[in-house]
């Protein structure tokens, strides 16, 4: 079919398409639909439960009433924050534990975290022709689409692929949590042969070596990082590797895996929603705003010209024009939260080491001056503060970690959490998800072919 035509049919479908499916916003309200699964308040309309994760941001008093308090993130009731310290007192990479946790419920002991270790090394090498005949015959400009498909690909190299058994659920979400560093790392090095002409560096991974250090020595032509490097990226997958059940990505893995359908199904429909600009994409906008910042202010340490431009972004005058500066808020946290402190914490030391100190002054006085300025633009009197967002971007960039990596280190460690929600579906869920919607279409009188 000529091409000219072509566009002009499909032309002509879409704006039937977006003629026939407006809904009035009033309709809304009148049906108390909770848009998003969102109450009035901004709460999460409350679909389940779980013993996984915790997100606190606020409490909730006798009337409903937000009441804001210090930002925690709870993996299977403990705080993030002591299992990041203990593991820094003993020099040792976290996020393998944090899985660990996050999987079985409880902290191992050293020699069954070392057991498990050894276990997600050995299973970090792709099957056999994989690689040759998966990634690099299919390559893609989005890694989050090789991701996904790697991962639906993988099915074909499961002896063993719909057996809905706990245990074999398990090897499958173990063997997929070891590989998504070897899928993504593999996929970077694919775009950039065939889409970037650049050079193609394919090392094998190392059994011993940590998530953080494998994905590191994958991506680079020389393979080699330092230790800070490795413990900076360590402490990012940590804290994105679970937050709560109600994220999209983790109610994701609830509906589809309540469907009854295969693991490798249920994840590749989370890579799916991480992927979405969201979602997984916020870092990716925090770092495009922040080269604008960087190219029209001048002195990067002058607090008023800082605030001037801000104040242009906040009014729509300025970067993308929809008034948001990202990095800014979240739909739990209130008064902080904790993934960007203690990221904000790591990016100084790096910052140090890597010469952008005066890089990270700049961020540090936008999250001081940021909230007061979109408080004061949108007449809110809400309460937000920096979230994660903010630094993961600055701390990737630092590590020169190319931004088309930036949502799929976001997979790497959220499949974690995601793998954790799958087996719970399976042993605690029992019904598939059917939420309702209320048709608001006026019944028709049909009209035969020949009098249209």
């Amino acid at each position: 079919m000529d091409n000219k035509l072509n566009n002009k049919i499909i032309e002509k479908f879409s704006k039937l398409a977006v003629l026939n499916d407006p809904i009035q916003p009033d309709l809304y309200t009148k049906y108390d639909v909770k848009r998003g699964l969102r109450n009035a308040n901004g709460t999460g309309v409350l679909v389940g439960l779980t013993r996984i994760g915790d997100v606190v941001g606020y409490d909730v008093d006798a009337n409903g009433t937000k009441i804001p308090v210090p930002g925690r993130l709870l993996y299977r009731g403990y705080d993030v924050v002591d299992l990041i310290r203990d593991a820094e007192s003993n020099d040792q990479y976290c996020y393998e534990q944090c899985a660990y946790l996050l999987l079985f419920g409880e902290l191992p002991t050293q020699k069954e975290l070392d057991v498990f270790r050894n276990y997600l090394g050995q299973s970090r090498i792709l099957p056999p022709n994989f690689t040759e005949d998966m990634i690099m015959k299919a390559p893609s400009k989005d890694i989050m689409n090789k991701l996904a498909r790697g991962v639906l690909a993988s099915y074909s190299y499961d002896e063993n692929p719909e057996d809905r058994a706990v245990s074999n659920i398990v090897r499958q979400c173990c063997e997929l949590i070891a590989r998504f560093s070897t899928l993504a790392a593999y996929g970077y090095q694919a775009r950039r042969r065939y889409y970037d002409n650049q050079s193609m560096f394919i090392h094998n991974p190392i059994p011993e070596l940590s998530t953080a250090e494998n994905f590191l020595h994958l991506i680079r032509p020389s393979g080699e990082y330092s230790k800070l490097e490795a413990e900076t990226l360590d402490l990012a997958l940590i804290l994105h590797a679970e937050h709560g059940g109600g994220n999209n990505s983790s109610l994701t893995v609830h509906v589809v895996s309540s469907a009854d359908t295969d693991t490798y199904s249920a994840i590749a429909a989370a890579v799916g929603s991480l992927k979405g600009s969201r979602h997984g994409g916020a870092n990716i906008r925090v770092v495009e705003m922040m080269d604008e910042i960087k190219a029209n202010v001048k002195d990067w340490s002058n607090e008023q010209e800082v605030k001037d431009y801000l104040y242009k972004i906040a009014r729509k005058e300025a970067y993308d024009h929809t008034g948001l500066i990202y990095g800014m808020g979240h739909a739990v946290y209130t008064i902080s939260d904790p993934r960007a402190l203690l990221l904000r914490e790591k990016a100084r030391e790096l910052a140090m080491e890597k010469g952008c100190i005066e890089e990270y002054n700049l961020y540090r006085m936008i999250e001081e001056m940021a909230p007061a300025i979109l408080m004061e633009i949108h007449h809110s009197d809400k309460r937000i503060c920096a979230n994660v967002d903010l630094y993961s971007g600055f701390v990737y960039t630092m590590l020169n970690i190319p931004r088309v990596l930036f949502t799929p280190i976001f997979a790497i460690s959220r499949i974690a959490g995601w793998s954790a929600h799958r087996i719970e579906e399976v042993v605690a869920g029992g019904r598939i998800y059917r939420p309702a919607y209320k048709n608001v279409c006026e019944p028709r009188d049909y009209i035969p072919i020949e009098k249209r």
